[in-house]
């Protein structure tokens, strides 16, 4: 369940972020609410990398065999 949340929590994060940028980028922000929407999208980053590292973590430990990472190609498909 914990999963679920993560990804959850991730994607409202990344919704919030595109809208503060909308919103930034419409120029109709004063300096102070410029400056709140800014530090808003900043906290808001932090915690989409985070995110974006824990899962890039949990793909390295279950890609390694036998301890040692594997490297495999990608190729996109969906098979």
């Amino acid at each position: 369940m914990a999963k679920k949340k993560t990804a959850v929590d991730f994607e409202q994060s990344l919704g919030a972020l595109q809208v503060l940028v909308e919103r930034l980028e419409s120029g109709e922000l004063s300096l102070e609410e410029s400056l709140t929407a800014f530090e808003q999208g900043v906290a808001l980053t932090r915690e989409c990398q985070q995110a974006l590292s824990q899962a890039e973590q949990k793909v390295s430990l279950l890609t390694e065999q036998q301890g040692q990472p594997s490297i495999e190609p990608f190729d996109g498909s969906t098979e």
